[in-house]
C-alpha cells in the first residue's frame, strides 16, 4: 500500500486559513492571519484577491518544502470571484491538483471560501464576475533548497 502525502488547506475559527501538509507521521502547518493581511494590503491599496492568492501559494509551497523539500512544486487551482480579481470582496478557491517533484499530494479541504476581502468603504462598479483555472510550475531556487534539505536532515 503507497501512503501518499496530505495537503489540508481549511479557514480556522473564520479569522485565519490553516495550511497543512502530511505524510505517514511527519506534518507541518502554517496559518494566514487574515485580519492582519487584509489590514496591509488595505492600508497599502494592494488589489486582496490578488495579493491573497500570491501569499497563499507561497504558503503552500513552504508547508510542503518543510515537510518533503522538492524542486519543483505544481499548483493547479480554480478561481470563482464575485468581480475581478483586482476588485473581488468574494472568492471560492477550489484546489484541483497538488504536486511537488512528481509526487502527488492528496488534497483534505479542497475548496476555500472567503468572504469580505474588500473594504466596505469602497466603491463599487459594475461587477464582472471571474471564473478562471491557475496552472502554476514554482521553482525553489537552489540555495533555498539546500537549506530546506538541511533543515529536513536535522
Amino acid at each position: 500500500m503507497v501512503v501518499s502525502p496530505v495537503l489540508v488547506i481549511k479557514i480556522v475559527d473564520d479569522s485565519s486559513v490553516g495550511v497543512r501538509a502530511r505524510w505517514r507521521d511527519d506534518f507541518v502547518e502554517h496559518h494566514i492571519v487574515l485580519n492582519s493581511v487584509l489590514a496591509y494590503w488595505w492600508a497599502n491599496e494592494l488589489p486582496p484577491g490578488v495579493k491573497f492568492l500570491e501569499l497563499l501559494e507561497s504558503v503552500i509551497k513552504r508547508t510542503i518544502n518543510e515537510l518533503t523539500p522538492h524542486k519543483t512544486l505544481k499548483l493547479k487551482y480554480a478561481v470563482k470571484a464575485d468581480n475581478v480579481l483586482e476588485k473581488a470582496s468574494d472568492m471560492e478557491i477550489n484546489l484541483i491538483e497538488v504536486e511537488a517533484d512528481d509526487i502527488g499530494f492528496k488534497i483534505d479541504g479542497k475548496t476555500l471560501a472567503l468572504k469580505g476581502l474588500r473594504k466596505s468603504s469602497d466603491v463599487e462598479d459594475e461587477k464582472i464576475p471571474f471564473n478562471g483555472t491557475f496552472d502554476k510550475v514554482i521553482e525553489t531556487p537552489d540555495i533555498v533548497l539546500k537549506k530546506y534539505r538541511q533543515m529536513k536532515d536535522k
